[in-house]
């Protein structure tokens, strides 16, 4: 499964889409993470089967929630508090209820 994190201007996604990306590879999840920023979403998308979305973003979810459905990528608003989440399991649960929820198989 390919994971897209988006922030402003990369900064923040960077970290999240690293703990994510470590957080699969220790429970042998084949995802792969990377990140990227609003204006390079259009973009990115194309490479994206979920597509998590800063908290500070939230005004553009309608917008990305749009551009993300008529690709089949499954988006998901990440919560204010999520950058504390130093070793990306709560990030990957966000990203395994995603799949579980029936947007995506689990072997993506």
């Amino acid at each position: 499964m390919r994971i897209l994190v988006v922030c402003g201007a990369g900064a923040s996604s960077t970290f999240v889409a690293q703990r994510v990306r470590r957080a699969a590879h220790e429970r042998g999840l084949p995802y792969s993470a990377s990140a990227g920023t609003e204006l390079s979403l259009p973009i990115d998308l194309d490479s994206a089967d979920v597509v998590l979305v800063g908290p500070h973003l939230s005004h553009a979810l309608p917008r990305i929630e749009r551009d993300a459905a008529a690709r089949g990528t499954t988006v998901v608003l990440l919560p204010p508090d999520i950058f504390t989440d130093l070793d990306g399991s709560r990030t990957l649960s966000l990203v395994r209820d995603a799949v579980a929820g029936g947007q995506l198989a689990a072997g993506s």
